[in-house]
């Protein structure tokens, strides 16, 4: 099965507590859930998220940060963003230890490849989160890696205690280098030969990234975003949809998305970002060509086209046929 399709069957929920917050750094709150009946829960890889479902009728995704070995709890690192929708805000204002919440199971957009002789590790702020996990995961394995870790002020430093007295991980405050961010185009050219790149932070971080790798290959550069850096599905012509489980024949205008024209007839399609970023709406296609406009699927997976983000993506064929 192909990662896409292996991401789908992903979509189950499952009823956890929240047992503890702690500190993690200015703004920063790590949140650790577990089974209420002291349970073994779903075992995840380095690079994993799960949805949060929120009282407030919101959904989010959050990285996992603790050892892929743990299967008591999963611990989210969430940021309160000053812009937040309802998402970051909601948890550090509202929630409280013992709120039962639904969770996804765990889902992986962002994998480790543990092959690779050398792994190069590279986060901005909050992003430290899934990278926290592949450090666990490379330490078990016993395999070689190094961490760049920017950051704008020293207190936004989560993990920094953690993480402060091991050699392999440099620690960049920005605010103590006049303001300058990180060099990644010295980090990628001291790399040594044949390692992977993982990536995860805010937007100009992912920019700044992709440039300072671009003369990697393309499969050993790997980054895992925040937010979709503009969608412009509105751009596209009208096409149709044919849902193969009730054989209805939908109309995609231009200016709609699959996923809004599919809620609106009354099907219950799973949805988070909404930005094609979280794999939550991805959904089989049995027929026609979809035209990919996310950040996620692979170029084998787009080629293939056997799966698509209906939140974002559109079609090059008149219709497209749906497992929905």
């Amino acid at each position: 099965m192909s990662a896409a399709l292996e991401r789908l069957d992903a979509a189950s929920q499952q009823a956890l507590r929240l047992e503890a917050v702690r500190y993690g750094g200015e703004q920063i709150a790590l949140y650790e859930f577990a089974a209420p009946d002291g349970g073994e829960l779903a075992p995840f890889t380095a690079g994993s998220h799960v949805d949060v479902h929120l009282p407030n009728g919101v959904v989010r995704q959050y990285s996992l940060a603790n050892n892929p070995s743990e299967r008591s709890r999963y611990v989210l690192g969430v940021k309160c963003d000053r812009a937040s929708r309802g998402g970051s805000r909601y948890m550090h204002e509202s929630l409280r230890v013992g709120t039962m919440l639904q969770l996804s199971l765990p889902r992986n957009n962002f994998p480790l490849h543990e092959a690779a002789p050398h792994t190069v590790l590279i986060a901005g702020g909050i992003g430290i989160t899934p990278i926290r996990c592949m450090v666990h995961r490379l330490e078990a394995l016993g395999l070689p890696w190094e961490l760049h870790y920017a950051v704008r002020h020293r207190s936004e430093a989560v993990f920094a205690e953690e993480l402060g007295s091991d050699a392999r991980v440099h620690l960049h405050v920005d605010e103590e280098h006049g303001g300058a961010p990180l060099d990644l185009a010295r980090v990628a050219r001291e790399a040594p030969t044949g390692a992977h790149a993982y990536c995860c932070g805010p937007a100009p971080m992912i920019s700044a990234f992709e440039t300072a790798f671009s003369f990697w290959p393309a499969s050993m550069r790997h980054v895992e975003h925040f937010s979709a850096p503009s969608i412009v599905w509105q751009e596209g012509g009208a096409f149709s949809v044919l849902l193969a489980r009730t054989q209805r024949k939908l109309e995609v205008p231009a200016d709609r998305s699959i996923l809004s024209v599919v809620r609106e007839a009354g099907i219950d399609a799973t949805a988070s970002c909404e930005q094609g970023i979280c794999g939550a709406c991805e959904t089989r296609v049995l027929g026609g060509q979809p035209e990919h406009r996310d950040m996620l699927l692979s170029a084998e997976e787009r080629a293939a086209g056997k799966s698509m983000m209906i939140c974002c993506s559109r079609s090059k064929s008149a219709e497209l046929v749906l497992d929905l």
